[in-house]
């Protein structure tokens, strides 16, 4: 497609030596990368400095003075990507767990339905803990509630395509969680919005000596409010997700 000029968002926190490996995998692709520094760090900052002055040509490095979470840093860099006049974003971890090798197959069908999110759900090998599997059930189930689809595989995965406009309208238009909430609440309210949808695998794996940014109590806390709002949210939009169905 012509107007089809995707990019790749990393939100970085903690990973900075990761994402070191991650870009060096990434370049082979010719898409330009725009890294956002979540309030790093002089250790993790400095190796994004690397990255940038390695690979100026196709990398773009947001920084953020502050840690604003990831929802923080997704809005930073999905400005950045409207800015720029790119049609759609690949939301990619800094840390490494998302096999890359799938952006040329998610592109594909995103190129093939530029309308639509084309997201991620995980298939894991055996370094992945139990109680993250178990969890996600639970976030899925509710996702399914709050948006009246039945058709959701995962709503925490990080590797997704969002149409650049959809989620700019989003993060400049919306309130919403800025940490582990954000990825349920931008695919729940861009779906309310209208914007539809398709699943297909992505292999996870969680390295041995990697850094988890998710805080168990503090987050599955800020997820179940995440889910409260947007189960009142659904029950007053009731006549129109319903409407949507009939017809």
């Amino acid at each position: 497609m012509p107007d089809f000029n995707p990019c790749i968002i990393i939100p970085v926190y903690k990973h900075g030596k990761a994402c070191v490996s991650v870009v060096e995998r990434l370049k082979k692709y010719n898409i330009q990368l725009i890294l956002v520094d979540d309030g790093n760090g002089a250790e993790n900052r400095s190796y994004l400095e690397k990255i940038l002055l390695e690979n100026s040509e196709f990398v773009d490095l947001v920084t953020l003075p502050k840690n604003q979470g990831k929802g923080g840093a997704f809005k930073a860099g999905i400005i950045r990507a409207h800015e720029r006049g790119f049609s759609h974003a690949i939301q990619i971890d800094a840390d490494g767990q998302h096999d890359e090798r799938q952006i040329p197959f998610f592109l594909e069908k995103s190129a093939a339905s530029p309308e639509k999110m084309i997201c991620g759900y995980p298939v894991y090998d055996e370094s992945a803990p139990a109680a993250r599997k178990n969890g996600r059930k639970f976030a899925n189930n509710w996702c399914k509630i709050v948006s009246l689809e039945s058709g959701i595989k995962d709503s925490l995965c990080g590797f997704r395509i969002y149409p650049v406009e959809a989620a700019y309208d989003f993060v400049e238009n919306h309130a919403f969680d800025f940490r582990m909430g954000f990825d349920i609440e931008i695919f729940v309210k861009l779906i309310w919005a209208g914007v539809k949808y398709e699943f297909y695998p992505v292999h996870v794996s969680y390295p041995s000596d990697g850094i988890s940014n998710f805080r168990a109590v503090r987050d599955n806390a800020r997820i179940s409010w995440v889910f409260t709002r947007l189960f009142c949210g659904m029950i007053l939009r009731l006549p129109l997700l319903i409407g949507r169905k009939i017809l």
